[in-house]
């Protein structure tokens, strides 16, 4: 392997060779999104479970599980979690970069699709924290609401309205929330890819620890754009007069 800079590089290749070897890997990338399609196709066939009509909190206050759907009949919520108490910086680095990633659901509304966050905190103190992030989505307090469709946190759900009633038709957590998550995605096509030590890489490749470029010096990465990031004690008080 040829060095550049003293770093570690892929060979250095004509562009007939460097063609010839993208066109071999091109079959399996091609074979993985046919997979995908397949995949959808089999999560577009499963069954779907009704939800009671619950209220959740809101900007708008208390606000009925069909209203959160905004007249339209599919809901995409990303489930949020919360650490209850807590300041902005230790919130889930986990949910900010998935958050983070998403910032405009016109095309889901296109679709005849709303999308928002259900968060487990209480409203009073994820809407500062919302405020403070610069999030356009709706976002919805489920704490202290029992309904088992809720419970779980950094994770995707999918409803399906149908008049007055409300069914939870898929959910995904773990890994299958990179969905919503594109710089992942772009950082898997790039020579070093996410510069992780799980993921499989020539030797002397920069790794990191596993989500640690989510979190930089004790706060969740997005933070740091925000105009009012530094000092976050300060931004929180001015919430609170």
């Amino acid at each position: 392997m040829e060095s550049i800079d003293s770093s570690p590089v892929p060979p250095i290749v004509d562009r007939e060779t460097w063609l010839r070897e993208r066109d071999a890997l091109l079959p399996r990338e091609k074979a993985h999104t046919r997979e995908g399609d397949a995949i959808a196709a089999a999560r577009r066939r499963l069954p779907m479970t009704e939800i009671k009509p619950v209220k959740l909190a809101g900007e708008r206050g208390l606000t009925s599980l069909l209203d959160i759907f905004e007249g339209r009949d599919q809901l995409v919520v990303y489930k949020h979690m919360w650490h209850l108490g807590k300041p902005y910086e230790e919130q889930c680095e986990g949910c900010t970069i998935s958050i983070w990633n998403f910032h405009n659901a016109v095309y889901l509304e296109e679709r005849g699709i709303t999308f928002a966050v259900f968060c487990e905190g209480p409203f009073e103190e994820i809407a500062p924290y919302r405020e403070f992030m610069g999030y356009t989505h709706p976002w919805y307090s489920t704490y202290g609401v029992d309904e088992p469709a809720f419970a779980d946190s950094g994770a995707i759900a999918c409803y399906l309205r149908q008049g007055d009633r409300v069914f939870l038709t898929y959910e995904t957590t773990g890994r299958g929330v990179e969905a919503i998550m594109g710089s992942l995605k772009l950082l898997d096509m790039t020579a070093y890819g996410r510069q992780e030590v799980w993921e499989d890489s020539p030797e002397g490749w920069p790794q990191d620890a596993t989500y640690s470029f989510w979190r930089r010096d004790g706060r969740p990465t997005a933070q740091w754009t925000r105009p009012q990031a530094t000092p976050v004690q300060d931004a929180q008080a001015s919430h609170c007069h």
